[in-house]
């Protein structure tokens, strides 16, 4: 299943969701100048498990304990980047709009570290980079979903060779995500680490991000404002 739009009208101009995708574009082109030079770039701006813990305990250069944000905005292919800043442009306007601008931005960074926390808990002394915005955008998935129990997601559903469209309850597309994330990360428990998908970030951002999101839900005035909104756009008979 794939995300085309939501049925939420924002509430504020997204500036933050839109300079985030910005940087994070920006920074995958400077990706792309590296050449050969890659592996040495990932190693400076990526997430090393091994050399952020042993920074952690002070045996490594306090450079690593920048990493957790800076890996944020590097990818590890087309997709991977244009599928994150997909999901982050959909959703992202919304959470931004409900917290308002910096509180969000510091949503974001927290959401990625945690996330990032997740997965190097359980593989601590990896050799493998972690690049990738998926777990801070994880935790805005996971604030949605408590902010915006009533809207609807229109989404792209592949059945063999049929691809068709569908309006799903936000709960239930994003609860399906969870749960996919959930059964391969714990599938993933005791698998060797060749690199891949870091479903314990994905896990730990969703997590985060529904924790945080009950401190700005709205309660019932919250969803009023969203419902008076959203049928404002309508001819009433």
């Amino acid at each position: 299943m794939f995300p085309l739009h939501d049925d939420v009208p924002s509430e504020r101009f997204p500036i933050v969701t839109y300079v985030l995708i910005a940087v994070t574009v920006l920074a995958w082109l400077v990706e792309l100048a590296q050449g050969r030079h890659i592996e040495s770039f990932f190693q400076a701006w990526a997430v090393v498990p091994g050399q952020l813990t042993a920074a952690l305990a002070g045996r490594g250069p306090p450079a690593e304990l920048l990493t957790p944000i800076t890996a944020l905005f590097l990818h590890g292919g087309w997709l991977h980047l244009i599928g994150n800043m997909w999901f982050l442009y959909i959703f992202g306007d919304n959470v931004e709009g409900r917290m308002g601008h910096v509180r969000f931005l510091v949503f974001y960074l927290a959401a990625g570290v945690a996330a990032t926390a997740a997965q190097v808990a359980l593989s601590p002394g990896s050799a493998i980079p972690l690049v990738g915005a998926s777990g801070a955008i994880a935790g805005v998935l996971g604030a949605y979903m408590v902010m915006f129990p009533y809207s609807r997601v229109l989404t792209l559903v592949f059945l063999g060779f049929l691809i068709t469209t569908i309006r799903l309850a936000a709960p239930w597309f994003l609860g399906f995500w969870f749960v996919i994330q959930a059964l391969s990360g714990l599938l993933s428990l005791g698998m060797p680490q060749t690199g891949g998908v870091a479903w314990w970030a994905h896990i730990g951002g969703f997590v985060v991000g529904f924790g945080i999101g009950w401190l700005f839900k709205g309660g019932k005035r919250g969803r009023r404002r969203y419902w008076d909104s959203y049928y404002d756009r309508f001819d009433r008979w």
